[in-house]
């Protein structure tokens, strides 16, 4: 008899780090939602350089998360790192209301998030990670589940982000963005019992006020490198390189030091993270050019409500809080009984899912926009339920992917090296999405469509491509993960 596994059946403190991912989810993507259109709308870029710079704005939020992870795995601890990193964040967001008065402060503010989010970012997982035995069938689904949290924020922020800042100004959309990283530390000071005896080495020795006040420094002086760095954006492209070339090369090193099954597993977990790299690239168009189309050529009447266009990267994060518990049931489900799809067979069907929806919106724009170059909003639902199935299946399974093929001494590394991956599809996103940038003073959307359906299909066909790839290869790729029980089979049977 099968036992009965719940999804809901998760550790005490996966309630903490579901409510302290939820808030400042919200916050950041209540700023992401709405800072391409202020780069254009309130500071004058072009749309290129407002791509480009949010693309490198972008990757220094992710590129900075493996840092945090070393932080928290060996200087502060997971559980004050990630509280830091919420109050570096909520000051990032407040300060970012002055750049209204200021226009070049915005610099130093986003500084201040990205460095505060590389700080927070990897913890929450890598504490999640630390609450479960090594083959808990639950693992699936409780990422899973975590991964709706951080929808169930975003959705909450993309819907309300571009509205109040239409009705009452952009200034007060970045304080109530600020809001959020507060409910996230009072989530966590209100919880924190159900984490006592959770954490990395340095959570369960007394706090070393000589490393804090060296954290605080380094964060002062990230913040003024990164405020220099969107200014200089091949200086800042540059520096993420270097840092991408250190993780991969401390990855690699650790993955050859590695024996038989555990670095087999090691390399499958590298392969994957390329594979998410292409799945990046795609999910910084949701920003970005998807974004900008919406505004430009999609008819945004919905059950006769007007929606804002900026609004409907609100479908995202909607279709993924919908799909997120029956995909999760799913995993678990067959997990117990050993019927699961594998994890690289779940990263081969997302990549499919996510170009089935580039090539459906470059359809609507091909066969289905009207004579005055506009298409029907549901074809921004239907793209949305695509990217969202795909995200699901790469973004939403990576870091239980990290969690079961990584060692639990290079945890929080790996966590930050996969939201690396994340940094370097961001910088090529911002420069895909570069080609679709409408020149200035052009609003027609009949100029503007064969732009972007142009630009759309050319992204759905390689993409396309790459999924076929990842079809053939995932076989060997399964047979690599599977190399670890013969091994500990054989040694045991040795023994």
């Amino acid at each position: 008899m099968v036992e009965k596994v719940s999804i809901f059946n998760q550790p005490k403190p996966f309630k903490m780090i579901f409510f302290i991912e939820l808030w400042e989810r919200f916050g950041y993507y209540g700023l992401q939602g709405i800072l391409a259109v202020y780069f254009v709308e309130q500071l004058g870029f072009s749309q290129q350089d407002s791509f480009v710079t949010f693309g490198a704005f972008a990757a220094l939020v992710y590129g900075l998360v493996s840092v945090g992870g070393y932080v928290g795995d060996h200087i502060l601890g997971t559980k004050r790192t990630m509280v830091f990193g919420a109050i570096v964040l909520a000051i990032g967001y407040f300060m970012m209301g002055f750049s209204i008065l200021q226009p070049n402060f915005i610099f130093f503010a986003l500084g201040a998030i990205a460095v505060g989010n590389g700080l927070f970012k990897a913890n929450p997982s890598s504490l999640l990670a630390k609450c479960y035995e090594e083959g808990d069938s639950r693992l699936d689904g409780a990422f899973t589940l975590y991964y709706m949290s951080i929808n169930i924020g975003s959705l909450i922020s993309l819907s309300l982000s571009p509205v109040i800042a239409a009705s009452f100004g952009y200034a007060t959309a970045f304080v109530i963005c600020g809001l959020g990283l507060l409910a996230s530390l009072i989530s966590y000071f209100v919880l924190r019992q159900t984490v006592q005896g959770i954490g990395s080495q340095p959570d369960s020795e007394p706090l070393k006020m000589s490393y804090l006040a060296m954290i605080v420094g380094g964060t002062i002086l990230s913040t003024l490198g990164c405020a220099w760095l969107l200014q200089n954006i091949m200086m800042a492209n540059l520096v993420l390189g270097l840092i991408g070339v250190g993780v991969v090369t401390i990855f690699m090193k650790e993955t050859f030091k590695a024996t038989g099954a555990a670095r087999k597993k090691m390399i499958v977990a590298f392969v994957l993270m390329l594979q998410a790299i292409v799945f990046y690239v795609l999910y910084a168009q949701m920003p970005t050019s998807l974004n900008f189309f919406a505004i430009y050529n999609v008819r945004t009447e919905l059950f006769g409500f007007n929606i804002n266009p900026v609004s409907l990267q609100a479908l995202n994060p909607f279709w993924v809080v919908l799909c997120s518990p029956i995909l999760a049931y799913l995993y678990t489900y067959y997990g117990s009984r050993g019927r699961d799809l594998s994890m690289p067979g779940k990263f081969t069907v997302g990549m499919f899912m996510c170009a089935f929806g580039f090539l459906s919106v470059a359809a609507a724009g091909l066969m289905f926009a009207d004579s005055t170059g506009m298409v029907s909003v549901w074809w921004m639902v239907l793209v949305y339920l695509f990217q969202s199935l795909g995200e699901l299946l790469i973004s939403g399974l990576g870091l239980a992917m990290v969690a079961s093929l990584v060692p639990q001494r290079l945890m929080g590394f790996t966590m930050g090296a996969w939201f690396l991956t994340q940094a370097a599809s961001f910088i090529i996103g911002g420069y895909v999405a570069s080609f679709s940038a409408v020149p200035e003073n052009v609003t027609d959307p009949l100029q503007t469509l064969p732009l972007y359906t142009e630009v759309f299909q050319n992204i759905g066909i390689v993409t396309l491509g790459v999924a076929i790839l990842m079809a053939v290869t995932a076989p060997l790729l399964n047979k690599m993960m599977k190399a670890e029980d013969n091994t500990v089979k054989g040694e045991l049977a040795q023994h």
